[in-house]
């Protein structure tokens, strides 16, 4: 597979960034929605901000208090046993291991612009930020589906009952609409296709479940983008693969005369991501028509192998002219990149199912 990483990589990085408080850093700025709005490629950021602590011997964990309409810092020793420190993105309470008690960033959705999809300008105020009960612990991973002159942004709503996924909607990316949560927790990774199929809407989720079931890609309908049902597992781990720890939707599905091209992300047991593809039936996308052997982009650059977490290609957009797919992508948790694809070679490297 020929990939063209653009010289200009990362296009943007943490230090980019104005923190949107004097007593926090940006810690990461990725994994960015990604539209084309008046005559501009519009990223919509994921900003991961991290509360500075003037006592290093205690993290201040983020939390949004709803009720007060303002950001909460709660005081934690490094010293203090009952807490696990080791994962640098959360704080593990020991006796509710594995799920963790607080974020130690928070995260929200800020706007970057560009003309020529290379040089990005960012706005100085967040675009959404954390305003509802489920919002509590940040928002995360925006993606962009348009319909009309509609866009649809959903993301992870993080609180402490759990992680799903939230949509919003604007047609001017000045002003938004909350149209609430639309796949309860466990659940991340959704997309949302760009037009109705036989009537209806589709979209891709991957729900998480803790009694029996892997991470894996599931499909579901609509009649009207808020209420999803006639869910069904589309694909599933491989082991000894590129996708044998979890997988995701990355990229909002492409459409082409062969099918629906979904860019996936597949980790390994060892939570290296790469990219990959699944071509779906146009007509029916719950029939998986062909699917990625290898990755199409992997972690090599130095700064997708290195960074807040490290060996993770991760997209949540792709702009598509003629044979040109343009993915941009979060790069180790950290900051956002861009590689150009042929659409052609992808969908002629996919091994029929």
């Amino acid at each position: 597979m020929n990939v063209y990483r653009y010289e200009q990589n990362p296009l943007v990085t943490p230090a980019d960034v104005k923190p949107h408080r004097d007593d926090f850093e940006v810690i990461g700025a990725f994994n960015a929605g990604v539209a084309e709005y008046g005559g501009e490629v519009i990223l919509l950021l994921r900003v991961a901000e991290r509360p500075i602590s003037p006592d290093p011997s205690v993290v201040l964990a983020p939390v949004y208090n709803v009720e007060k309409g303002e950001l909460e810092l709660v005081p934690i020793r490094k010293d203090d046993e009952s807490y696990d420190f080791s994962d640098p993105r959360v704080i593990v309470r020991r006796d509710q291991a594995p799920a963790f008690e607080y974020l130690t960033s928070l995260s929200y959705l800020r706007i970057a612009r560009s003309r020529d999809g290379r040089t990005f300008t960012i706005d100085d105020e967040p675009f959404v930020y954390p305003s509802q009960p489920l919002e509590s612990f940040g928002i995360e991973d925006p993606r962009i589906t348009q319909i009309g002159d509609t866009y649809y942004i959903y993301f992870s709503a993080v609180s402490p009952v759990g992680i799903g996924e939230s949509l919003v909607s604007t047609k001017d990316f000045k002003t938004v609409e909350h149209h609430g949560m639309i796949f309860g927790p466990d659940n991340k990774d959704v997309l949302i296709f760009p037009e109705r199929i036989g009537g209806k809407y589709y979209a891709l989720h991957r729900p998480t479940t803790k009694s029996c079931g892997r991470p894996e890609m599931w499909i579901a309908e609509s009649d009207n983008l808020l209420y999803w049902g006639n869910h069904r597992h589309l694909i599933g781990l491989r082991d000894g693969m590129w996708d044998s720890g979890r997988i995701g939707g990355g990229a909002v599905p492409i459409r082409t005369e062969r099918g629906w091209l979904e860019l996936y992300h597949g980790a390994t047991k060892d939570h290296r991501y790469c990219m990959g593809a699944v071509l779906l039936d146009l007509d029916d996308p719950s029939r998986v028509v062909a699917r990625s052997g290898r990755p199409i982009l992997e972690p090599d650059a130095a700064y997708e192998a290195d960074g807040f977490f490290g060996g993770v290609v991760f997209s949540c957009g792709a702009l598509v002219d003629g044979d040109v797919v343009r993915m941009y992508y979060g790069a180790a948790d950290t900051s956002m990149a861009c590689a150009e694809l042929s659409l052609a070679e992808i969908l002629d490297g996919l091994e029929p199912v």
